[in-house]
């Protein structure tokens, strides 16, 4: 899953072409509202991504292909997005997937307004489908982000975060949005209520997977892979499932002050120190029974052309990180 392509050509040989139906969406939502918006906003779209939650929208829409359906997906991008932009001011990033941050490039009161410009404008893209289930999705996870990002202010620098703690965190930061991406691309095409219960399951299951995976990444990935150095999660004083499985093996873990790690060499030796426990293999074999929940899910409600593209991103996403 290495390029936005290869991620969309998993959707089916239609995908590109709705995708790029997306893709034109975003561009026009900083036309028309100056350079001191538009421009950031612009460019933090164009920076890409995977574009994963669209996707996920626009395979669980099936065969719907209109135009609430793209906006549904378009939405969801421009929320992911407004996170990204967000998070960077409040871990004060300055690179984010190679690239410069709002906050770098233009410092904190244009990276906040930045975030707030694309919250808004992705509840006025959903707004025009004029059904109140699809906004109310949306708003729910916009809810359960808020909430998770101040469970883990609350939990900064806390070395003694339990596993089902950090679980509760990465559902309402991460999962609770791939759940709203199925789930609205269920709404979009009408789809019965339990094949929208079940896609909205499957995109739970998976969300967590990946979060595991991507601090999986913090942790050992390098840098020109993962577009920032490693340890990052460590100098924001956040702990993730690797350094909580570390600890089970290295009690001495359990005592280092994240608060004395203040640069990247003590953050990257802390990787290394934890990645020298069996915690690495734990969090993938954690994140691989996720995915295996995440097909199960699919069970018989699902029609096989949306359960297998389905499928194949989980397996893809599991690959991304084997």
């Amino acid at each position: 899953m290495s390029t936005v392509d290869e991620v969309v050509l998993l959707g089916g040989d239609g995908m590109p072409a709705l995708m790029g139906r997306v893709e034109r969406v975003l561009e026009t939502v900083g036309a028309g509202h100056g350079p001191a918006l538009g421009r950031p906003a612009s460019d933090t779209l164009a920076a890409g991504g995977k574009r994963l939650r669209p996707l996920l929208v626009l395979i669980c829409g099936g065969a719907a292909g209109d135009e609430a359906l793209v906006r549904a997906a378009a939405a969801v991008e421009l929320i992911h997005m407004a996170t990204l932009v967000h998070d960077d001011v409040v871990d004060a990033a300055l690179l984010r997937r190679g690239r410069r941050t709002v906050f770098a490039a233009d410092g904190r009161p244009a990276a906040v307004a930045t975030g707030d410009f694309l919250f808004s404008r992705s509840f006025g893209l959903l707004a025009e489908n004029d059904a109140q289930e699809q906004v109310r999705t949306l708003s729910d996870a916009c809810f359960a982000l808020a909430r998770g990002e101040l469970a883990q202010r609350h939990d900064a620098y806390r070395i003694d975060v339990a596993e089902e703690r950090y679980l509760q965190r990465c559902e309402l930061k991460t999962a609770r949005l791939f759940a709203a991406a199925c789930r609205l691309g269920a709404l979009a095409a009408r789809r019965p209520a339990a094949v929208a219960t079940a896609l909205e399951a499957y995109g739970t299951r998976l969300g967590l997977a990946f979060q595991m995976l991507d601090d999986l990444l913090d942790v050992s990935g390098p840098a020109e892979r993962t577009g920032k150095h490693r340890g990052t999660d460590l100098l924001d004083g956040t702990v993730t499932l690797p350094l909580i499985l570390a600890r089970r093996s290295d009690p001495e873990l359990g005592e280092v002050d994240l608060r004395a790690v203040t640069s990247r060499e003590h953050a990257e030796a802390l990787c290394d120190r934890i990645a020298a426990t069996p915690a690495l293999d734990g969090t993938r074999a954690r994140a691989a029974a996720l995915v295996r929940e995440a097909k199960d899910a699919l069970g018989d409600h699902v029609d096989p052309s949306v359960e297998r593209p389905l499928a194949e991103i989980a397996d893809r996403i599991a690959e991304r990180y084997a």
